[in-house]
């Protein structure tokens, strides 16, 4: 009964910041969302309804390194890698979204990953 009222007041949170928060052409949006396993990053323009780049913990080009390592490390490599995808179609500014997480472990090495590659948030 917990995991689901966790789950539920999760996408509370975000339903709360996604009122105010809404990626656009200049400033898409780093959306986050983390499994028990993986973790997932898209950059998102809402206004035409579009994902720009994406990477996760099973993308091929990661997916070697990541077998084997801590949950917060792979989450590092992906923040790294949307960050190369984003820089590479032009994407420099970004609107950060947790997804209703907390900014803390594998959410938080995903964005201080991001930043030092390059994206500015």
């Amino acid at each position: 009964m917990a995991r689901v009222d966790a789950r539920i007041a999760r996408k509370r949170r975000h339903a709360r910041v996604r009122i105010r928060l809404s990626g656009t052409a200049a400033r898409p949006r780093l959306s986050v969302f983390r499994s028990l396993k993986y973790i997932y990053a898209q950059i998102i323009n809402d206004e035409a309804g579009h994902t720009l780049a994406s990477a996760s913990s099973l993308d091929p080009e990661i997916r070697d390194k990541v077998s084997g390592m801590k949950k917060t490390e792979s989450a590092e490599l992906v923040g790294s890698l949307i960050a190369q995808r984003a820089l590479s179609k032009g994407i420099k500014q970004v609107a950060f979204d947790r997804g209703g997480y907390k900014y803390h472990g594998r959410v938080k090495a995903l964005a201080e990953a991001a930043r030092k590659a390059g994206l500015d948030f």
